[in-house]
């Protein structure tokens, strides 16, 4: 029996099917362990465009080795990215479907860890009379009476459910809007941009609007209704549903609610202004 031969330079089909085979199983160790220490957080825009998530992540990805990867979407978006397991852990702001969701088992270690507020903003001439209004629900009424513009997220994020909540509140329904309901179906920056254009009153919440106020002319007109608390939760997909980073995802979730993880978030300020307060209260779920 003859075996293959080697002639001039040429390698052995034994030994290059040898070295193919750990390449691959190196490629593939590799890619296991990048994914490993990949962490994929699907969270609201305001968490993103308040500049929060620049300041916190950076102090999150030295302290645990992991390397978050940020999708920035409204709250309705992110839960079902949650639910389709397109991601590790969520970031929103919609306390009702933050429950829903969880009842349905889609996601698990739930913690409440900071709030802020919306505020209602819009033109400085103020037509409507906003600056008068004695509740948020009175400032939306104003603004239906006079039929000023209004620019709504429109995009099922947590700032338009407290819009639309607050319409009602206001006896406002969705078939009453008009021409002067105006819908950016896009973030929260995008829709100040939109408002400060078109000289519209806004739903916005309040970091961001610190965050961007000077980029605008519109001003703040109402605010401190206690209907407009803005709390935020975090919770990991199920991985019992999906094939997740649960370990990535726990990491991120146990860090912002750790004592370093709060002060992080109590210490982020623009302006001298304190954007987000920390909150450890929330239990687990």
């Amino acid at each position: 029996m003859k075996y293959p031969r080697t002639r001039g330079n040429a390698v052995p089909v034994v030994v290059v099917v040898v070295v193919v085979a750990v390449v691959a199983l190196l490629l593939a160790s590799v890619g296991a362990f990048a994914q490993s220490h990949l962490v994929r957080l699907a969270t609201t825009t305001s968490t993103d465009n308040s500049g929060l998530l620049d300041n916190l992540l950076p102090q999150f990805e030295r302290d645990s080795g992991y390397a978050v990867h940020v999708i920035s979407v409204g709250t309705g978006r992110a839960l079902r990215l949650g639910e389709n397991g397109d991601v590790d852990v969520l970031l929103v702001h919609a306390p009702q479907r933050e429950r829903r969701f969880m009842e349905r088992g889609h996601g698990v270690h739930h913690r409440g860890i900071m709030f802020n507020d919306f505020v209602v903003v819009g033109p400085k001439n103020d037509p409507a009379g906003v600056r008068e209004a004695t509740s948020a629900a009175d400032a939306f009424a104003r603004v239906r009476r006079s039929e000023s513009r209004f620019v709504s997220r429109g995009d099922e994020s947590g700032t338009h459910l407290k819009e639309l909540a607050l319409w009602q509140q206001a006896g406002t329904g969705v078939a009453d809007f008009g021409q002067w309901h105006l819908q950016a179906g896009q973030g929260m920056g995008k829709s100040l941009q939109v408002a400060d254009e078109l000289q519209a009153y806004l739903l916005i919440d309040r970091g961001t609007w610190i965050y961007l106020e000077a980029q605008t002319s519109l001003a703040l007109l109402y605010q401190g209704d206690e209907s407009l608390r803005n709390p935020y939760g975090v919770m990991a997909v199920n991985p019992k549903r999906h094939r997740v980073n649960i370990e990535g995802a726990v990491a991120l979730i146990d860090w912002l609610a750790s004592p370093r993880g709060q002060a992080a978030i109590g210490a982020y300020k623009v302006a001298g202004t304190r954007l987000f307060t920390p909150t450890t209260t929330a239990g687990n779920d």
